[in-house]
């Protein structure tokens, strides 16, 4: 049975940060080093800014898919999971089965301060600045691209990440280079080619495009490189059903496509708060996230 939660109450542990979507606690160190305890709500956000009503079960979803993809990537690239136990961590008094399937206990990494993003269609940011310039971050694509078009191959696009609130911008490798330096960038860029060139064949072979991907890395005290946060989630990644694809227009997509579309017909002008959602929007994107789930994991709600 899904559970429903808005924001993690857990008392004695401190709270490192409140996202759009995670909250994360600190937690004792142990023989492995500093660790964390990340929450995936049920909150929703939207043109950046974290809507009112929780979609119920999705943080739980949203948790799966990502422990799914770390599980199945581990080969290809370290993941910041420690595989400990949630209700042994957990405060006195809570209840375990709220957090059993939408929280992870990780190790502690310093963040890459930027998001790691590969694109595999010509879609969203990436279209408007093909539009405007013929190049996304830099990167000079071939004349003529229709919206959704497959790109001739996956490209990596960093972004600044944005505090909660403010607007990812997406700029180009050498930019990267000078904020984080020219190792590290290589590494990420690396990493998130792999990463997307191996989720996008295994999506394909269960009739889902990933049209492109978001990855957070992070590193440890020796320096090692690691994929965290989230992964290959449909909040994090457009995936698109392959048999309704088509090139010239933006596909329907597993995410809160609902909730933008309900959202963009209001007089709402993308600012915080939000609006309500109607129940016929908050379902038919839990269904969604369901979807997902059930496709890409095998896993069913």
């Amino acid at each position: 049975m899904a559970t429903t939660l808005l924001e993690a109450d857990l008392p004695g542990l401190p709270l490192r940060h409140r996202g759009k979507v995670r909250d994360v606690f600190e937690l004792p160190a142990d023989n492995d080093g500093p660790r964390l305890l990340i929450v995936a709500t049920d909150r929703l956000s939207a043109f950046d800014v974290v809507l009112p009503d929780p979609i119920p079960g999705k943080g739980e979803m949203l948790c799966q898919i990502s422990n799914f993809w770390f599980a199945r990537t581990a080969h290809l690239v370290p993941n910041h999971l420690t595989g400990a136990d949630v209700a042994g961590v957990l405060p006195p008094g809570v209840d375990p089965a709220l957090y059993a399937q939408r929280a992870v206990v990780t190790r502690k990494l310093k963040p890459v301060p930027v998001e790691a993003i590969a694109r595999g269609y010509v879609i969203g940011s990436g279209w408007k600045d093909y539009q405007r310039t013929g190049r996304i971050s830099g990167i000079a694509l071939p004349d003529g691209l229709r919206q959704a078009e497959k790109l001739p191959q996956p490209i990596f696009t960093p972004s600044t990440k944005a505090a909660v609130g403010d607007h990812d911008e997406n700029i180009d490798f050498d930019t990267m280079v000078r904020t984080v330096g020219a190792d590290l960038a290589e590494q990420v860029r690396d990493a998130t080619l792999r990463l997307y060139a191996f989720a996008a064949e295994y999506a394909a072979e269960r009739g889902i495009i990933l049209a492109d991907t978001k990855f957070e890395f992070g590193t440890d005290a020796d320096g090692r490189l690691y994929v965290m946060d989230e992964m290959l989630t449909p909040d994090s990644s457009r995936y698109w059903p392959a048999d309704q694809y088509q090139v010239g227009s933006s596909p329907p997509s597993y995410d809160k496509q609902f909730v933008r579309d309900y959202l963009e017909t209001l007089d709402w002008d993308k600012t915080a708060p939000g609006p309500r959602l109607p129940p016929d929007v908050i379902e038919r994107t839990r269904a969604k996230y369901a979807e997902a789930l059930e496709r890409l994991a095998g896993i069913t709600t």
